[in-house]
């Protein structure tokens, strides 16, 4: 039976010489076991534009009360949320116009920009002088890094059918790590004039912008991945009307034009994306989770970089940044050797549902976490974290999987576009709803209900809460 499904495709297959698509498929042919080097490509990739997205959390606090734009500590978290989603938004107005450029010149070039991108938009956030500047430098750098959705496409073209899912899963692992160890790198090398007072003097250019050095760390890991993109083989397809195919035997053209035929017809007969229910099912649920992801990783950071005195756990960024750390390589970890096997065993929307249910009681012990001290809540704050990053990328996983099992190959480049511009749109909100609501909650701190970070954590909650009975029919089409 596995060589019957073995040789039909190769009957069936036609090759244009010039065509990078074609090369790929070839490829393909070819590979025999896991094709390593192309999930390392992948992963630097995703990595790369992951990083930038948040490793300003841990300063954020700290860079805004610099710019001397609130007028009352509370405030910071008010002005922190705005630079958070600048980001974000910037990337929901052009999602879908990098997927029609990815469609029509390849996803090569929408990969290269996208890392370029960092490298330059990245650098000068980290030497933005005013509020302004870090809005404006973070909105470019959402605009102009549209790679996330293309790489999911690639991802799937660039391996054969039983590897997919790996590649996929490549993706959201590579995303979710670079999603922690980016606060880690700006929690660690922030304000290096006043940590490594050795190294670093308070004349230099450090000392005088403190924000600096991380984005620099960033943007010099992206100008290497840059220059490493444009060895990656392109998987579009681009026939000529004048191309000829490589196999010139009768056979092999009557199969190929009856393959064409059939793919016309079914090109004729497909549902518009929009009324692909399974597909947008899960986008909805995707964002809804999203939105809680980014919300919850801005107000992590303000939380534990915030005083005790206003509930939080008075930690430096460095401090912030170990926690982090501790959290992606355990992320790393459970990523590459326990989520297979429970996706597998219990199916991405069941691991979602399971991950989604032990997260609520997590957050909500984190504001009598604060109450701790010591070697105590530094044992239980690292394990908190980790859960919370290990239940978090378990959903989103899931959920790229239901994304793309909804959809043919054809629709996918399309399909991850949407998905990228609704998830950015519920992701702009995160920031700036996590940052108000933080701003709110520390104001409140003598309520009856629920006082100071209590809230907090009880809103996250209900959106978290929101999205596990989405998981469910039948809004969820599984």
């Amino acid at each position: 039976m596995a060589q019957e499904e073995f040789k039909v495709p190769l009957l069936k297959k036609k090759y244009y010489e010039n065509c990078p698509g074609c090369k790929v498929d070839q490829m393909k042919e070819l590979q025999h076991g896991i094709p390593i080097r192309q999930l390392v490509s992948i992963w630097i990739v995703v990595l790369c534009t992951a990083l930038p997205i948040s490793s300003l959390f841990p300063f954020l606090y700290f860079m805004i009360r610099d710019f001397h734009i609130a007028e009352r500590e509370e405030d910071i978290g008010y002005y922190a949320g705005y630079v958070g989603s600048s980001f974000m938004l910037g990337r929901a107005f052009t999602s879908v116009l990098w997927g029609l450029v990815a469609d029509r010149y390849g996803r090569k070039p929408v990969i290269i920009m996208g890392t370029i991108s960092v490298v330059i938009f990245n650098t000068l956030f980290g030497l933005s002088v005013n509020f302004w500047m870090a809005i404006i430098t973070r909105f470019l750098l959402g605009s102009l890094n549209g790679l996330l959705g293309p790489i999911k496409a690639y991802a799937v073209e660039i391996f054969r059918d039983e590897y997919q899912a790996l590649g996929l899963s490549t993706v959201s692992t590579s995303w979710g790590i670079g999603l922690i160890i980016g606060p880690a790198l700006g929690g660690f090398l922030a304000q290096p004039a006043d940590k490594y007072p050795n190294i670093f003097s308070q004349d230099s250019l450090f000392g005088r912008f403190p924000y600096f050095l991380p984005c620099l760390a960033i943007s010099i890991f992206a100008f290497g991945v840059s220059i490493a993109t444009c060895w990656l083989p392109e998987t579009l397809h681009k026939h000529n009307d004048n191309d000829e195919p490589c196999d010139d035997s009768c056979d092999a053209l009557e199969s190929a034009t009856q393959e064409y035929s059939k793919k016309e017809i079914k090109e004729e007969n497909k549902p518009s994306l929009l009324k692909n229910w399974p597909l947008m099912s899960s986008i909805i649920v995707y964002c809804v989770f999203s939105l809680h992801d980014m919300a919850y990783t801005e107000i992590f950071s303000l939380w534990a970089v915030s005083p005790k005195k206003l509930g939080g756990l008075s930690y430096s960024t460095e401090d912030v940044g170990e926690v982090l750390a501790v959290s992606g390589f355990s992320l790393l970890v459970f990523q590459l050797s326990l989520y297979p096997y429970a996706e597998r065993i219990l199916g991405p929307v069941m691991v979602s549902r399971i991950a989604s249910i032990f997260t609520i009681p997590l957050l909500q012990s984190y504001s009598f976490i604060a109450l701790l001290s010591g070697f105590t809540l530094t044992l239980v704050i690292n394990c908190a974290s980790v859960l919370k990053n290990v239940f978090s990328v378990s959903i989103i996983t899931g959920l790229f999987i239901l994304q793309n099992r909804a959809v043919d190959q054809e629709q996918r480049g399309a399909a991850n576009g949407i998905a990228m511009t609704a998830m950015s749109l519920f992701k702009a909100a995160g920031p700036a709803g996590g940052g108000a609501l933080f701003s709110w909650a520390e104001k409140r701190q003598d309520a009856s209900f629920l006082p100071g970070t209590q809230m907090v954590f009880f809103v996250l909650n209900i959106v978290e809460a929101l999205g596990l009975l989405m998981t469910f029919k039948p809004f969820l089409a599984s």
